[in-house]
């Protein structure tokens, strides 16, 4: 019975910090307005797009751009800015997916205009293949790795150009997604680059869309473009905003769906919070608060910490108080690096947004590659035994352990027993640097958007509460891990053969669980 119920117990583990999801959440919020532009044939033939950005991200992409230090930030010296953000647009079908499948080319207008704190790009698009609207044309507008949240507020927004008398627009709401369509976007392999056509279909609509009908002509076949669901490199992303983590897109609905929303409210009320310091100080609490519940919901979103602290634990450590010390100090360190990011490359060198994505980027990469590290260091010194100690006490026991299992008929020779590994001091910092070098993309948006406002105190405090809430979460789930790992050994009962087999096998499940989230995270990133 018992061994049945370590098996059960190991599959869970492997379950819970193997293959640990994870969702994207926005960074960038965009207010869209949209002209479909029709032909003399009645077909779609192109559209313009005109994107104002929120206030903080606004202020992190015209950082550095005042090259003529005139106070203010003009079209001409934000232009080559709008023509690197167009060539990443494309990358990503310019955000835009419309008709049966339709590919729009860039015109080559594009132009930001930087007024009241917030970037407004204007650019057009024109359909290689025109298509006819029918009495159902569906045009969809968003990011699907959603870093990017874009929102076309009213049907008003949406003008249509040239087109036939009898047509309207309207705007459907996302769409809750069928729990059997969850299902099988969990059950995909991560060497699936594409969904299958059904798939795809199914999904329509569960972002939003504008749907544009003219009189009763045939209905148009429509299938929105699907998004990857699997972690892969992909190109620079649009704006120059601060490199996402590489993860997992799950189902927008559900648990997942709420946990986005909360993020995208609490980053957007927490910026608001800050520009309202410029005019009443009592917003500070405000901004407190704010800060620390968004540290929480941003450490159970997307970050490869909680992965490899839990998973570290889990392959080394029994102590909870050690697994609690490795978070807050990691969550520290990642507030620090952010507030070390801006004070030396925005506030000393005035570099632009696009040098700080791109520094913050290489930061995430040594990131990663260390956590590949660690995990490999891991996993051999796991299996081979490397770094057991040499105590009498600790020797006598991993003798009496090496009996027990010739008396049972093992010859895992290798399988030491879970008092006889322990990380030193060296092995922690190298857990503290990996998840703390690279910076939140939050908090480096916030804290330029201070630095340029003249509230450097309040973006550093909003930063350090970000990472309270952040270790709070973190060290909540490294608890799990280490009860999840005391239970592992009391299946064995009063059998210390069979609890020293079913430990060693989760602590090697947890060492595998840091090296595949390393070596998958910077394949991804590089």
């Amino acid at each position: 019975m018992s061994g049945r119920w370590g098996q059960a117990v190991l599959a869970a583990l492997a379950a819970v910090f193997f293959a640990q999801p994870v969702v994207a959440h926005p960074h960038i919020m965009i207010d869209a307005k949209a002209t479909i532009r029709f032909d003399d044939q009645g077909r779609v033939a192109g559209l313009h797009h005109s994107w104002t950005f929120d206030t903080a991200f606004s202020v992190w992409m015209v950082q550095g751009l005042d090259s003529d230090g005139d106070g203010t930030v003009s079209s001409a010296e934000m232009q080559e800015l709008a023509d690197e953000n167009m060539l990443g647009l494309a990358d990503y079908g310019f955000y835009t997916y419309a008709g049966d499948e339709m590919d729009f080319v860039a015109v080559g207008d594009q132009r930001m205009v930087y007024e009241n704190n917030r970037v407004t790009l204007g650019y057009s698009i024109s359909a290689i293949d025109p298509q006819p609207v029918g009495e159902r044309f569906e045009l969809g507008i968003y990011d699907p790795e959603y870093y990017v949240a874009i929102t076309v507020n009213d049907a008003a927004d949406v003008t249509l150009e040239n087109a036939p008398g009898d047509c309207a627009v309207r705007l459907e709401p996302p769409k809750p997604m069928p729990p059997e369509v969850e299902e099988r976007l969990y059950s995909l392999g991560p060497e699936v680059l594409e969904l299958p056509p059904d798939l795809a279909a199914a999904m329509r609509g569960t972002q939003g869309q504008v749907v544009v009908s003219c009189g009763a002509a045939a209905v148009a076949t429509t299938a929105l473009e699907a998004t990857e669901d699997v972690a892969r490199a992909r190109p620079a992303a649009p704006f120059g905003g601060p490199p996402p983590e590489v993860g997992i897109n799950l189902p927008r609905s559900g648990f997942f769906g709420w946990l986005q929303n909360q993020q995208r409210e609490f980053y957007a009320a927490l910026t608001a919070s800050l520009d309202a310091l410029r005019t009443d100080w009592t917003a500070f609490w405000v901004l407190g608060g704010l800060s620390f519940l968004y540290g929480i919901f941003h450490a159970a979103g997307p970050g490869h910490g909680k992965v490899v602290i839990s998973s570290y634990v889990l392959a080394n450590e029994s102590q909870l108080r050690r697994g609690i010390a490795l978070s807050g100090l990691s969550a520290l360190l990642q507030s620090l690096v952010a507030i070390g990011f801006v004070l030396v490359l925005a506030g000393a060198l005035n570099l632009t947004s696009t040098a700080l994505g791109d520094a913050a980027h290489w930061v995430g990469v040594v990131s990663y590659a260390m956590v590949a590290l660690l995990g490999a260091w891991l996993v051999l010194r796991k299996i081979f035994g490397w770094g057991h100690s040499h105590d009498h006490d600790g020797h006598q026991h991993h003798d009496h352990h090496h009996h027990d299992h010739h008396e049972h008929g093992h010859s895992m020779h290798h399988a030491i027993a879970p008092g006889d590994i322990r990380g030193n001091w060296r092995e922690q910092l190298g857990v503290v640097l990996a998840v703390g070098l690279r910076p939140c993309s939050g908090a480096l948006v916030v804290l330029v958007f201070a630095l340029s406002q003249g509230l450097l105190a309040a973006g550093i405090a909003a930063a350090l509460l970000m990472g309270l809430g952040t270790a709070i979460t973190v060290a909540t789930l490294a608890t799990l891990a280490v009860t999840a790992k005391g239970l592992a050994a009391r299946i064995g009962g009063a059998d210390s053969a069979l609890a020293g087999v079913i430990v060693w096998w989760a602590e090697l499940v947890g060492a595998l669980s840091v090296l595949g989230f390393g070596v998958l995270l910077l394949m991804a990133s590089v």
